[in-house]
């Protein structure tokens, strides 16, 4: 599993990931200051505030068009949608103009630079060599009108499984946007699996919120959940046409996070 809920708040293993990284070279950098470890910690901020604007800016540029259909999603930095690779080289710019400017905190901030950097490639190689290749469940779900259906029986191409339930609020808000998506994509098997709850209240809800949606399965002994080490609502996870996990997303869903993914899936 590399995802928790604490308290009921999910926690997407890379959320934390990024946490570690910034502890880490807030720590280093301050251990190597041996004077002005205030003006070192201001400054290792001051970076870690550009890689994480210059990430997200680079996101929202390359999926700006589904941005500007609804603007204040850009500020909504909770939908994961940032460029690391762009972040990384805005930050190594900064620490190197930040460093040649002050000398006498060069070592402790280039030290706290790459900490953080060797932290993160370290933990997201590691997240992405556990996740990916597994297979997709061969469960056996219900349909909302009781036929049985096995999930292996969508491959041939790639399916877009969702766990979500009707008491889950951002498993609400995120619905239209998968109901979009699986309309725009044909060629894709959106898999909707309902996590404990029975069809009446499937049904229900669906009727009440003008959802019109192929592949609703119920999945009342909340089976997928284990299988897949989803312990939290709403999670996505993402196959290819063999039924190898791709890309997974614990948390809610935006238009541009969902296109992203959907990419790796070509």
């Amino acid at each position: 599993m590399t995802d928790i809920v604490f308290g009921g708040l999910p926690l997407p293993a890379r959320v934390l990931l990024l946490f570690a990284s910034i502890l880490a070279a807030l720590a280093l950098g301050n251990r190597l200051a041996k004077e002005g470890r205030a003006a070192v910690e201001r400054r290792a901020w001051l970076v870690i505030v550009l890689m994480l604007l210059a990430a997200r800016a680079a996101f929202v540029w390359r999926y700006r068009d589904v941005y500007m259909e609804e603007p204040l999603r850009i500020l909504d930095m909770r939908d994961g949608g940032f460029r690391p690779a762009v972040g990384l080289a805005a930050g190594i710019a900064a620490a190197a103009w930040i460093a040649w400017r002050q000398a006498a905190h060069r070592t402790a901030l280039l030290a706290a630079l790459a900490a953080g950097c060797a932290i993160w490639g370290t933990g997201s190689a590691l997240l992405s060599m556990a996740r990916q290749g597994q297979p997709l469940p061969d469960t056996a779900l219900a349909t909302v009108d009781g036929g049985p259906v096995r999930l292996r029986s969508m491959l041939g191409k790639p399916v877009v499984l969702n766990l979500w339930a009707t008491w889950c609020p951002p498993c609400r808000r995120e619905m239209p946007v998968l109901a979009s998506a699986q309309a725009a994509h044909p060629g894709v098997a959106f898999v909707f699996a309902n996590q404990g709850e029975t069809a009446t209240a499937v049904r229900a809800y669906l009727a009440r919120a003008g959802l019109r949606l192929d592949n609703v399965l119920l999945d009342g002994a909340t089976a997928l959940a284990r299988e897949t080490a989803s312990p939290g609502l709403p999670t996505t996870l993402f196959f290819d046409a063999r039924g190898r996990l791709v890309d997974r997303r614990m948390g809610e869903l935006s238009p541009a996070t969902l296109a992203q993914r959907l990419e790796t899936l070509r």
